[in-house]
């Protein structure tokens, strides 16, 4: 194993062999109100007013820093072990493009790509079978700062990758991430910041022929977060798994958009995001859709998000859409939930003499643990459910306070 931070490197991108080319060209553009058209110039995403459809939950006022067209020589505190058959280098801004899922699809992933100081690649060879896990720590040292990250999986290649943002600062990222034929990717990201971060960006995943990709978000940490998640396919037969946590407290404002785009037939997804909410101004958003494209015959599909609100005072806005062009598919469907605590499982713990804040903290437990199970990280796993074990620790005083 070596340490890796990365600073200055060879730009050798171009000739990378195993990242496919760039097919979003190729792809008819989907335009409408929930799609706006990718594209690289910063003139087609203008400062938004917050009345557009993709921006009217998001906190304008608060967000407008990620909205400035500011070059800027920053970036976060990356550095990372990697095994034999792992690089990562810098790379040049019109590399980054060229090997790019898809153009920026509003105005901070576009301003991210635009003025990223450094932007860089990790590749993951064609064939090779990582077995630990590669953890990539990102931190934020304060200010403005702006990312554009590319990450490939060569053919029938296995690796699971953790991402790990800490620190404060504003971040604006531009990731993209594409999975050769065959492979299997179990990508992990963690919006761990403090307090007074804000973080936007855009992250597009493009899953190869009969590959694998499996992401979990967990977003636990900042002032206010707002990511755009993309997938799509690169041929027949793949597969797209994304789950998600989130945890808002008082004041925080947390939004995840997810879009799937079955362009390709017999291909599956299948989204599962899990939040929960205590404190006054706690705000979660999440936007699920899924296009079945005319020619996507075959396709698999379900998107489910749930809410759990412990205290007064939250707001959480669910969203699923499904918009399906043909009917020769295999199934699809949606659902959507927010509540407070089921009276029921409730009264169950405690018939058996489980106090009512004990039953609480288990049904939250619960409630998580489908989720945080999947990551496949012990270390990360036990991560997660000790910030959650300190959230409800937090929910206890809130309740205390209000009683």
């Amino acid at each position: 194993m070596r340490l890796t931070t990365i600073t200055e490197s060879v730009p050798n991108a171009a000739a990378d062999q195993d990242a496919a080319p760039n097919v979003a060209s190729a792809i008819e553009t989907v335009e409408s109100h929930l799609h706006p058209v990718p594209s690289w110039d910063i003139d087609d995403h203008p400062v938004p007013s917050g009345r557009e459809e993709i921006w009217r939950f998001t906190p304008i006022k608060r967000f407008k820093g990620l909205f400035a067209d500011q070059a800027t020589s920053d970036t976060l505190e990356w550095s990372t072990n990697l095994p034999v058959g792992v690089t990562m280098e810098t790379i040049t801004p019109e590399q980054a493009r060229a090997l790019s899922v898809e153009a920026p699809v509003d105005r901070v992933s576009a301003l991210a790509a635009k003025n990223a100081a450094r932007p860089f690649h990790l590749k993951v060879a064609a064939n090779a079978e990582i077995s630990e896990p590669i953890i990539v720590e990102a931190k934020g040292i304060g200010g403005d700062v702006s990312d554009h990250v590319i990450i490939t999986v060569g053919a029938n290649a296995h690796a699971t990758i953790v991402m790990h943002y800490t620190g404060s600062g504003s971040y604006a990222e531009k990731t993209d991430i594409i999975v050769n034929g065959g492979a299997h990717l179990n990508l992990v990201t963690l919006q761990d910041w403090a307090d007074d971060a804000i973080h936007g960006g855009q992250r597009s995943v493009q899953v190869g022929r009969d590959a694998h990709v499996k992401t979990i978000t967990a977003s636990m940490g900042g002032d206010v977060v707002r990511l755009q998640e993309n997938s799509r396919f690169a041929g027949p037969g793949g597969e797209a798994e994304a789950y998600g946590l989130y945890f808002v407290d008082a004041g925080q404002h947390i939004q995840h958009r997810l879009f799937v785009d079955h362009n390709e037939p017999r291909t599956k997804s299948n989204v599962d995001y899990r939040g929960a909410l205590q404190g006054e101004g706690a705000h979660s958003v999440w936007i699920g859709d899924v296009l079945i494209r005319k020619e996507a015959e075959g396709i698999d599909t379900y998107e489910s998000n749930k809410n759990l609100v412990l205290t007064d005072g939250c707001q959480a806005d669910s969203v699923p859409n499904l918009e399906i062009e043909t009917g020769e598919i295999a199934g699809a469907g949606h659902a959507s939930t927010t509540g407070r605590f089921d009276d029921l499982q409730l009264f169950y713990l405690r018939s058996r003499g489980i106090s009512e804040m004990e039953a609480r903290r288990l049904v939250v437990h619960g409630f998580f643990f489908d989720i945080i199970r999947r990551i496949g990280v012990p270390q990360v796993e036990e991560r997660l459910m000790q910030q959650v074990e300190r959230e409800l620790e937090l929910s206890a005083l809130i309740e205390g306070s209000d009683s």
